[in-house]
């Protein structure tokens, strides 16, 4: 039995490193290509230049237009070509991260990766999400390596609208009950082996950090300031939960956020918006304590995070559309085989379904 972990080559945090990018990807290349978005470009390139500023280094800037689609991940292809680059950063968000590590995959460059939120662990991993130009996940496309460098200035990440670090947590949320789903199975993970000790351990802690410091955090950042707890959280985010799903394994959670969206009410919510309600599913499925699921359900109040369906936009659940939501969630190749016993439709259904409930009557 082989057991794996992965990460990044190096991940650094801290107040003003967009500032320092050019001293963290010293050696790389020469020739740099930074996507952004329109709005990102404003905040950000300035900072860059400033940072390269006596350096030989050519630096192109290209402008996301918002999906990480493959149409999207060609049209970035041909201007990274064109422009004869030799390195790839991304800037962003998710979808943003995503393609340019699509794209460096593709052409074989090194990359680096600058997250401005921390909504997402897509930061640290070797994977990059991939959905239709309708905002439908697709398929999952894994990288041969994990990004050079990851590069967080927190001072930005600060600055960014307070749903953002939200929704990082209701993705970080899955982390722990996903690995230890898979260590339950002994499911291989997105590494490429069995779970490790670390990766497992890193994955509780995420939660833990989760419990202690998400409050804080979003008191934080609706201040627009830096504290302990942002800077715990902004880790657990990024870092612990980048290496805890991918080394730890993935498993309900993520398969029940990938069935809603197929459901349009659902496309404008954020991704580990969805996920969150899909840990609060995966733990009725996996018939958790009540104790732990209360657990989760005040954390997800406390922060803001959907519980109910409601919460994802279906005012009026139709229980076949929930169904065709299951029946999504079970499609050959899901991660929700990694569960530690069998899964159809049918149990997915009434998991969806219970948890909803729960998330209405429980307020202990």
């Amino acid at each position: 039995m082989t057991r794996m972990i992965i990460g990044p080559g190096k991940y650094i945090q801290g107040s003003g490193e967009m500032k320092r990018i050019a001293k963290h990807v010293d050696g790389l290349g020469e020739s740099f290509f930074f996507l952004v978005s329109s709005e990102g470009l404003k905040r950000v390139e300035e900072d860059i230049r400033e940072s390269f500023r006596g350096s030989r280094a050519k630096l192109v800037f290209g402008v996301f237009r918002g999906e990480c689609s493959r149409a999207e991940i060609e049209r970035v292809r041909a201007l990274y070509r064109e422009e004869t680059c030799s390195v790839m950063v991304g800037i962003g968000g998710g979808k943003i991260i995503d393609t340019a590590k699509a794209v460096a995959f593709y052409e074989r460059a090194p990359f680096v990766v600058a997250p401005t939120i921390a909504s997402t662990d897509a930061p640290c991993s070797a994977l990059s999400i991939i959905y239709s130009e309708e905002g439908i996940f697709s398929e999952i496309l894994r990288l041969s390596r994990n990004p050079d460098v990851v590069v967080v200035d927190t001072d930005i990440i600060a600055r960014a609208p307070v749903r953002l670090i939200v929704a990082g947590m209701g993705d970080a949320l899955a982390t722990y009950f996903e690995a230890r789903a898979c260590a339950r199975s002994n499911a291989g993970t997105m590494a490429g082996g069995k779970q490790t000790l670390a990766a497992g351990a890193l994955s509780e802690l995420c939660y833990r950090t989760l419990l202690e410091d998400g409050f804080k955090a979003k008191v934080a950042v609706e201040n627009h300031v830096v504290t302990p707890a942002l800077e715990n959280i902004i880790e657990a985010n990024t870092y612990l939960s980048g290496i805890g799903f991918e080394s730890g394994g993935l498993a309900a959670a993520h398969s029940i956020h990938n069935g809603l969206t197929i459901i349009r009410a659902c496309r404008s919510l954020y991704h580990g918006e969805k996920v969150a309600f899909g840990t609060l599913a995966q733990l009725v499925l996996e018939n958790a304590p009540i104790a732990e699921i209360r657990e989760v359900l005040g954390f997800c109040r406390s922060v803001g995070l959907p519980v109910t369906l409601k919460d994802l936009g279906i005012d009026n659940p139709n229980p076949e559309e929930l169904m065709q939501v299951a029946e999504r969630s079970c499609q050959p190749g899901e991660t929700i085989f990694h569960m530690p016993f069998d899964v159809t439709p049918a149990t997915i259904y009434s998991a969806i379904v219970s948890a909803d409930s729960l998330g209405k009557i429980d307020n202990h």
